[in-house]
Parts: structure tokens; sequence; C-alpha cells
């Protein structure tokens, strides 16, 4: 049985939404009910990775652990790196859940297939990915597209790349079975070592073309396996996540 821990990297700095993770919906601020939502349905220990001490201070009121980090970190991966150091420095943990302080509508239980695919198959990272439905969405550079050689029916796999072109190309679409172009969603779930593995490489050359850091552990042999879904929200009406006043204004309407 794995050790696991969620870390959830929250920092106040948010250019279209200030202040975004303190506030409120329906009485309950933005973190408070995301740490409720993977509280109740992922297996584990959870601590929030606080890039300010006003975080720090609002968990505190909610019962929430949280560590204070480096407000300068690049990235929610640096951030939950950095926190991981501070609370497990025996390295007890087997497994890190990475779930993003935003996603205050995505079902927490998704992660729990990514563990036992780690379990399973020994990769150093588990991410989720979802069928294009819509052609048009293929082609913008904003949708992160993942290469994988699924056959029929098949609903996970080895991650060969990542892009933000429309690949693979289907060079003969008569003799293809499988044409799916699959959207990456950006959940990870990391083993301990490989999460601390990752952090310290290099800035890799593709990830820098791309503007990907999943391309980094690729170009160092890391081993990343991605499950298809087809549904990642607990509301269909409400936004995954929240990024703008729309989103949060929408998140009032439903979430109670």
């Amino acid at each position: 049985m794995s050790n696991i821990v969620t870390v959830i990297p929250v920092r106040m700095a948010s250019t279209r939404l200030p202040n975004k993770p303190l506030l409120d919906i329906n009485g309950k601020s933005l973190l408070e009910r995301v740490y409720e939502n993977v509280k109740k349905t992922v297996p584990g220990d959870i601590f929030v990775a606080a890039g300010d001490q006003v975080i720090v201070d609002a968990c505190a009121k909610f019962g929430a652990k949280a560590v204070l980090t480096d407000p300068a970190l690049p990235s929610g991966t640096d951030r939950i790196a950095a926190a991981l150091k501070e609370i497990d420095p025996e390295g007890k943990y087997d497994i890190v859940v990475n779930f993003q302080g935003d996603a205050v509508n995505v079902d927490p239980a998704v992660n729990n297939e990514l563990i036992a695919m780690i379990e399973r198959t020994g990769c150093d990272i588990a991410t989720v990915g979802m069928v294009f439905d819509k052609e048009k969405d293929i082609a913008e550079a904003s949708n992160v597209k993942i290469v994988m050689g699924l056959r029929e029916g098949e609903e996970e796999g080895r991650c060969l790349y990542f892009s933000r072109a429309a690949v693979p190309f289907i060079r003969n679409p008569e003799k293809c079975a499988n044409k799916d172009f699959y959207h990456h969603i950006g959940i990870y779930v990391y083993r301990a070592e490989s999460l601390k593995r990752f952090v310290e490489l290099p800035v890799g050359v593709l990830e820098t073309r791309e503007g990907l850091e999943q391309l980094r552990a690729l170009e160092n042999g890391m081993y990343i396996r991605a499950k298809l879904v087809s549904e990642l929200t607990l509301d269909k009406n409400a936004p995954a996540d929240i990024d703008t006043p729309e989103d949060l204004a929408e998140a009032r309407k439903w979430i109670k």
C-alpha cells in the first residue's frame, strides 16, 4: 500500500482575478472548497503549498495544514516539490498528487485512478487526457495534444510526446482504425522520487520551444502515462476551475 500525499499549490498573484484563492463562493473560500473536495475523496494526507502568509493563515482557520513556500517559484510543480522537502524530509511518501488550488469543480476521484495506474505500471508521472469532440479545437495552440499509440478500445497508454500543434498527422486515414486526437488535461500524480528528480533537471530544449514543462521529463527518459476520461467535473453546469470573474459568477450560481 502506497503512502500518498496530496499537495495543493496556491498563490495570491493572479492578474485576471486578484486574491483568487480566498474569494468567497457561497460562504466558503475557493481554496476551502477545493480542500474539502480532496479530503473526502483522495486517500492519504493533504497539505497546501502556499506562496503567501495570508493563505497559511486562512488554512489554519478551516483546519488545513499549510507550508509557506517561496512566492518566486516558477511553477506549481516547483511549489509542491519545495513543500514536499519540508513536509517529508525522511521520504515516507511514495506518491504525490498535485491538485490545483482553483480546480473547485474538478472531481478529485480522477486522481485515485492515476494513483492506481502508477502502482500498476511503475510510471514516473500519471496524467489525464480527453478525446477532442470538436475538430476545430484540435488546431488551437492553447489546447495541448498528447501523442499516444492507442488502439480501438484502449483507455490509457504511454505518452510519446505533447504538443501545441495538431499531432499526430494522419497520412492515410483510410488505413487508420483510430483517428482520435487527445486533449491533455493538466492533472498530475507523481512518484515522489520522480518529482524530486524532475525539478532538479535543467529546462529542456523542447520544453522551451513548446512552453510545456512535461517535455522536460520526456527529454530525460521519464515515463509519463495518461488515462483517458470522459468527464472531469462534479457539476456539469459549473466551470471546472476559476480563472476569470465570469467563472467565479458561474461557480456561485451552481456550487453550494
